[in-house]
């Protein structure tokens, strides 16, 4: 079976930047930070000779607005710019990567998330496996049978990958790659300011989803008096706000339709 290898470019640098910094990060003779474009493709070397991928993309944000911000103004709000030392060497890992002819695919209003989606899903249909190398968790919901999502880590100062496939996505959490979106919905995201519902952790939104299977049945029984595992303060905080539930879902669900062109 033939193979893409899909890299989130935002999460792999940014990765590697704040891997390799030390008492002074690595540069060339003029002055050009270097350390994030020497991890990248370190971790790049690594995962292409392990898997051998036919096919390969490299996905990056745009600076800018997306449609999550028209959908919610506060979103990635309490994100701070990217470091000088690391923006420096976005385009010139971009050079090289045009140099190794490898593609590059980014578009305004979208995120790099949604473009691997898009084509990690379309990959699939047309039978190929998928690899997806990128720190984001929120990429399990990609999660399938075809679908492998590899999250480098560091470990005694080397890099490994630990890999999710639907498997491992539904050993590690109890449920299907897919309903993780119905459990951001209930607990939020702190690092892109996805409010959730407050007060709702990562263990209660599992177990709601668990039970019910998705926000929309556990609303439809709870508005019913039909959800009696729902009490007290946790009630109140589920009706008090429905509507930044379900406003949650949509900010933490990876859109798999994007319109893009290279």
């Amino acid at each position: 079976m033939s193979k893409l290898l899909l890299i989130d470019g935002n999460s792999i640098m940014n990765r590697a930047f704040y891997g390799i910094m030390g008492s002074k990060m690595l540069t060339t003779t003029d002055g050009t930070y270097t350390n994030a474009i020497y991890g990248f493709l370190a971790i790049l070397f690594k995962v292409t000779e392990e898997f051998k991928p036919e096919y390969m993309a490299v996905t990056f944000d745009l600076k800018g607005k997306t449609k999550r911000h028209e959908m919610y103004e506060k979103y990635k709000a309490n994100r701070k710019g990217m470091p000088e030392e690391l923006r420096q060497q976005m385009p010139i890992i971009k050079e090289i990567l045009k140099a190794m002819n490898i593609a590059i695919i980014e578009k305004e209003g979208y995120e790099g998330d949604d473009i691997i989606g898009t084509i990690s899903k379309m990959a699939e249909k047309q039978g190929l496996e998928v690899i997806i190398l990128s720190g984001d968790r929120d990429t399990f919901q990609l999660a399938s049978d075809k679908i492998t999502i590899h999250i480098p880590r560091t470990k005694m100062g080397k890099t490994e990958v630990d890999d999710f496939d639907k498997a491992k996505v539904m050993e590690t959490y109890g449920i299907e790659p897919h309903k993780l979106i119905e459990v951001k919905g209930l607990m939020g995201d702190t690092s892109d300011n996805i409010p959730g519902v407050p007060g709702v952790g990562e263990k209660t939104a599992l177990a709601l989803i668990q039970e019910y299977g998705s926000i929309e049945n556990m609303y439809h029984l709870l508005e019913k008096e039909e959800a009696p595992t729902i009490k007290g303060k946790t009630r109140e905080k589920l009706l008090e706000n429905k509507e930044l539930a379900f406003l949650s879902k949509q900010l933490g669900t990876i859109n798999t339709r994007s319109s893009f062109t290279r």
